[in-house]
């Protein structure tokens, strides 16, 4: 099964598979764990051959990225005897003990394929302010069978800073999924990571879905608000990421 997390989350910051190498091997040399990431080691894990890579490719991976290595597709990381000479395989990675949800996807047919660029809107009430507050994302949609993942390409409209990602299961016309967002260092919210669930559901066109996503505050409730995505563009080419790179007006 193709690593869509970890490409969508390449594409959002608008890398290369040359280029993305090319970073995680100066973050390695930075903390001083170098690494021989390249182009082709990119490409293996994007496309599932390699599901699992070794823990100085992980540590380096969550630098750049800014996310658990849990959050890119990847399985949980193994135990440090397990880290071998070589990143594991797809069969290696499916062997007792080692957790490949992958495994548990099931393509659907005659199905809307969700892949693009999309306007991803929420609102939310904010208790400290006493007020609802609109949040925008351009998002990068990328759908392999039932699975979609995403992530922000813009900032958000309320939050310079913030990023979001979604991972998704579509099943006909009902997608639901969890969300994450990780809010600026210099936002409102300091640095905050939310967390949550999305149940939405695609119109007759698959140009829109709308739903309500679920999280939690920060005394502990539990809340909800309303939250839609809108298509923009079917190209997933670099010029085009980079022409919804700037915030969409709330």
């Amino acid at each position: 099964m193709t690593n869509d997390t970890l490409k969508t989350a390449r594409l959002s910051l608008r890398l290369s598979q040359e280029e993305f190498a090319r970073r995680i091997r100066e973050v390695g040399k930075a903390v001083g764990e170098p690494n021989d990431a390249s182009k082709r080691l990119v490409q293996r894990w994007e496309s599932g051959v390699t599901a699992q890579p070794r823990p100085v490719y992980a540590r380096a991976l969550e630098a750049v990225l800014g996310v658990p290595i849990e959050a890119m597709g990847f399985p949980a990381r193994v135990s440090p005897d397990r880290e071998g000479g070589h990143d594991m395989s797809a069969a290696e990675a499916s062997a007792p003990g080692v957790a490949n949800p992958e495994t548990t996807a099931v393509a659907q047919a005659e199905q809307s394929n969700f892949s693009g660029i999309w306007l991803s809107r929420y609102e939310f009430y904010s208790s400290s302010r006493e007020q609802t507050f609109t949040g925008a994302h351009h998002v990068l949609l990328l759908q392999t069978g039932d699975r979609i993942t995403g992530r922000s390409i813009s900032p958000n409209s309320l939050d310079p800073q913030s990023s979001m990602s979604v991972d998704l299961t579509v099943d006909r016309n009902i997608i639901t999924g969890t969300w994450r967002e990780r809010t600026g260092e210099e936002g409102f919210y300091r640095g905050a990571t939310y967390y949550g669930a999305l149940q939405m559901l695609a119109e007759p066109t698959g140009r829109r879905i709308v739903g309500k996503w679920v999280g939690f505050g920060k005394d502990f409730d539990v809340n909800t608000g309303p939250w839609e995505l809108v298509f923009l563009d079917a190209s997933t080419a670099p010029g085009t990421i980079e022409r919804y790179s700037s915030a969409p007006q709330a």
